[in-house]
């Protein structure tokens, strides 16, 4: 394609979104945005089409072991107030209409709380999608253990929680060490926080990680 006929395009989808009322022109460019993720050799990578979804629409989940302190809240709102959102929401979805949140819930919350925010905002968010390897639960908890850690950002209790649900849910030591990055000790010592030590008398861990 020559660059005249691209040019071509580009203003003709250019008039036909200034043409729109502000919330169909919204729509329209998700919709440009989906149509050429799927045909971009990068849509493997969620980041590669990042859509604007109204925050009514967003849910935060119940598992998030991630805390942020108020210094560290202020610098994220001072943040978002003066270089806008430069990373997406990670959300899964949508069900029911809702997307649920992966990574983002203090991004999320400010947006919503913020009058600075919400004017700019005008109701949206900017999302990435995550298809998560199955739509049960143990997989969205381990895609948020993943972006916690990644940050360092977690909490012993909430992490030993968990590791406890996950192993109700029937994932081994293997699974749960290999799908949040954490070695066999690790895995081992939450579980003593939690109480499930004595489902695992059989199993050995280091004395560096004994309770006394």
């Amino acid at each position: 394609m020559g660059n005249f006929m691209k040019n071509q395009i580009i203003e003709q989808v250019t008039a036909w979104l200034k043409s729109l009322p502000e919330a169909e022109r919204i729509e329209g460019i998700n919709a440009l945005r989906q149509a050429i993720h799927q045909e971009s050799p990068f849509k493997e990578n969620p980041v590669d089409c990042v859509l604007w979804v109204k925050y009514d629409d967003i849910a935060p989940n119940d598992y998030n072991p991630n805390n942020v302190a108020p210094p560290e809240k202020k610098l994220l709102l001072k943040s978002l107030e003066t270089d806008g959102f430069t990373q997406p929401i990670v959300v899964h979805g949508p069900h029911d209409k809702q997307y649920e949140i992966i990574d983002g819930f203090h991004r999320h919350v400010l947006a919503r709380s913020k009058k600075t925010l919400k004017t700019r905002l005008k109701g949206y968010l900017p999302v990435s999608i995550l298809q998560c390897e199955s739509d049960e639960v143990s997989g969205r908890m381990a895609s948020t253990i993943r972006h916690n850690r990644a940050r360092g950002r977690h909490q012993i209790n909430a992490m030993s929680e968990i590791v406890r649900e996950l192993t109700q849910l029937g994932w081994t030591d293997v699974k749960i060490s290999e799908e949040l990055g954490m070695d066999a000790d690790e895995v081992l010592r939450l579980r003593q926080i939690n109480g499930l030590l004595d489902m695992f008398g059989d199993r050995q861990f280091s004395e560096a990680w004994t309770v006394k």
